[in-house]
């Protein structure tokens, strides 16, 4: 696989993704994973909660559901810009390449 600088930049936004995600997705998607978690366990077992194992695996699947979503939207956004990024300033994308029409002329 060639090294472009699409690909050189889609690494790095994908990087810079992450670090995003450790410094602020990490927390709000588990407080938002958590609240949706508690809204489920609320609409199924009623809101006065005791001690019940169920409803706690159901908050804590909520949070790991939301945690994933937002490492997701992160990772592959930021990922997805740099490499657009990078086939804007890429060199080789601006070069003068032959159209299939051209080619069909040509045979």
């Amino acid at each position: 696989m060639k090294s472009t600088i699409a690909n050189r930049l889609g690494y790095l936004g994908a990087g810079v993704g992450l670090a995003l995600f450790a410094v602020f997705g990490l927390l709000y998607g588990s407080l938002i994973g958590g609240v949706v978690g508690l809204n489920i366990v609320n609409t199924v077992f009623g809101a006065p909660l005791g001690s019940a194992l169920i409803p706690r695996i159901i908050v804590a699947l909520g949070m790991l559901t939301g945690i994933l979503s937002a490492c997701a939207i992160f990772v592959v956004g930021s990922g997805a810009i740099g490499w657009v990024i990078g086939l804007l300033i890429d060199p080789a994308t601006w070069s003068s390449k032959e159209t299939l029409a051209e080619q069909k002329i040509k045979h």
